[in-house]
């Protein structure tokens, strides 16, 4: 009898001895149990997880919690003082390139509406394929109008609309909402009071649609006196949860450019 009561207490144990396995599969391990609370009382709504099937290409946003943007310096614009079509590279945390992005506009409207223009924005992977397409029609950009204000469309593959970036009025600060296809609200973006960042970087907050929790950030990062005054390059880096729905990490990638345009765009004509 007593041999029959050791065995079953040897069998009780044996998934709490070292290199064993957990004997209730129901109950995975966490090695942060810290996390595991934060993940239990702070659900992601529905909206921010990942869809079942990824739209072609953008399998590369994909568990990136970083995505570098860097804008590319055109010689020709410098030299003539012109302003020249937008050309970014997009990049992982390890400064491989995983998009392209080039800005399709006429010569009228880069001159004469500026950083106000209307553009679409290609974005390519490295085999050449379109894989994101960003539409900005031309709109008021100003806090003394509260309508019509800026606003970008997010299609991913082309063709096929899956979200929108839209300004929000407000007489302070500059406020943004990132929406699905169906223009319901997602996330807000919540940028400085101040955007010139002479001396330093430039934090645009992303926020719930209560503005109480932040999840992520879009910062325009400070490259220094010379390229900041005299080229109109620009670095930003989006900073993100990993498990983010890809469609929302390629419109903050469309908030990134629009912010570009609209805080950042200058050149050797406008000094």
């Amino acid at each position: 009898m007593a041999s029959k009561d050791a065995q079953n207490q040897r069998r009780d144990l044996t998934g709490f001895l070292p290199g064993a396995p957990d004997p209730d599969q129901s109950l995975p391990a966490s090695s942060n149990p810290g996390n595991q609370a934060w993940q239990l009382s702070l659900p992601l709504p529905s909206s921010f997880l990942p869809t079942v099937s990824l739209p072609p290409g953008l399998e590369y946003l994909s568990q990136l919690d970083l995505i570098i943007i860097h804008q590319q310096v055109e010689l020709l614009g410098m030299i003539l003082g012109t302003e020249t079509s937008n050309k970014y590279e997009i990049k992982n945390s390890l400064g491989q390139r995983i998009y392209f992005a080039v800005e399709e506009s006429i010569c009228f409207n880069r001159t004469f509406c500026s950083s106000l223009r209307s553009c679409t924005l290609r974005i390519t992977d490295n085999s050449g394929r379109e894989v994101i397409t960003v539409n900005r029609p031309l709109r008021c950009n100003s806090c003394w109008c509260p309508c019509y204000l800026q606003e970008l469309e997010i299609q991913a593959p082309p063709g096929t609309i899956v979200g929108y970036v839209t300004q929000k009025w407000d007489p302070f600060l500059p406020k943004f909402t990132i929406q699905n296809a169906n223009k319901e609200d997602i996330l807000k973006i919540v940028g400085p009071c101040v955007t010139c960042g002479c001396f330093g970087d430039v934090d645009f907050e992303v926020k719930t649609i209560n503005e109480k929790l932040t999840i992520g950030k879009i910062s325009k990062y400070w490259s220094g006196f010379v390229n900041d005054v005299f080229t109109n390059a620009d670095n930003f880096g989006i900073h993100v949860p990993a498990d983010l729905d890809v469609t929302v990490k390629a419109a903050m990638i469309g908030a990134c450019f629009l912010f570009d345009f609209m805080f950042f765009e200058h050149s050797l004509a406008g000094l």
